[in-house]
């Protein structure tokens, strides 16, 4: 079973940036098509970001584009998240997800990940 594990999240001001990374245990880690999700307090999980595992082809929850940035680098089995010009209404903890790549592609819905990460917060000041 591959593992996920989140990091670089913290505390920033409105306005500032701040990059997520996302490790896998997976040794073909290009099997995989990852995806970013968020959670807010007292809110469902929601589909932020993904990339394909294929041809890196990515897509966007409309209230991050353009200001967010997916990527990976399958070297390092890793995916990562560059995330600009924060607002208060992004924090949330935000959590990594894989699926494998032959189970298709392009999904934004939580329920078709099972393998997820243990979350790293991300807080923005105002």
């Amino acid at each position: 079973q591959v593992q996920l594990v989140e990091s670089g999240g913290g505390l920033v001001q409105a306005g500032a940036s701040l990059r997520l990374t996302c490790a896998a245990s997976a040794r073909t880690f290009n099997a995989y098509n990852m995806a970013w999700f968020r959670q807010a307090p007292g809110k469902e999980r929601e589909f932020v970001a993904s990339i394909s595992g294929i041809d890196s082809n990515s897509r966007y929850a409309d209230s991050v584009k353009g200001r967010f940035t997916i990527s990976r680098d399958d070297a390092k089995r890793s995916v990562y998240l560059q995330m600009n010009s924060l607002k208060p209404e992004d924090t949330a903890v935000y959590y990594c997800a894989a699926k494998p790549r032959v189970m298709g592609w392009g999904f934004t819905s939580r329920t078709a990940y099972d393998i997820w990460g243990q979350g790293t917060q991300v807080t923005v000041s105002s």
